[in-house]
């Protein structure tokens, strides 16, 4: 299922320290947001469950940026 182009994570073990690689593995994975694509695709969302959602994620945003920008 990969695209042409993108490649497969890898992450190195140095020493035999299989639990340090896999924490690296962890991090990596997470930082290019494979858990939460995956967590998105497991169910249908109709689109206007998708536009409220987006809503709701703007106007709590807008709050925190209204909050930081007080100081």
């Amino acid at each position: 299922m990969r695209r042409e182009g993108e490649k497969m994570t890898h992450v190195a073990v140095k020493n035999g320290n299989l639990d340090g690689a896999l924490r690296k593995f962890k991090q990596k994975v997470a930082r290019d947001g494979i858990p939460s694509e995956v967590k998105k695709r497991e169910a249908y969302d109709k689109p206007g469950i998708k536009r409220r959602e987006a809503k709701k994620a703007g106007i709590k945003n807008s709050r925190k940026r209204e909050k930081n920008n007080r100081d």
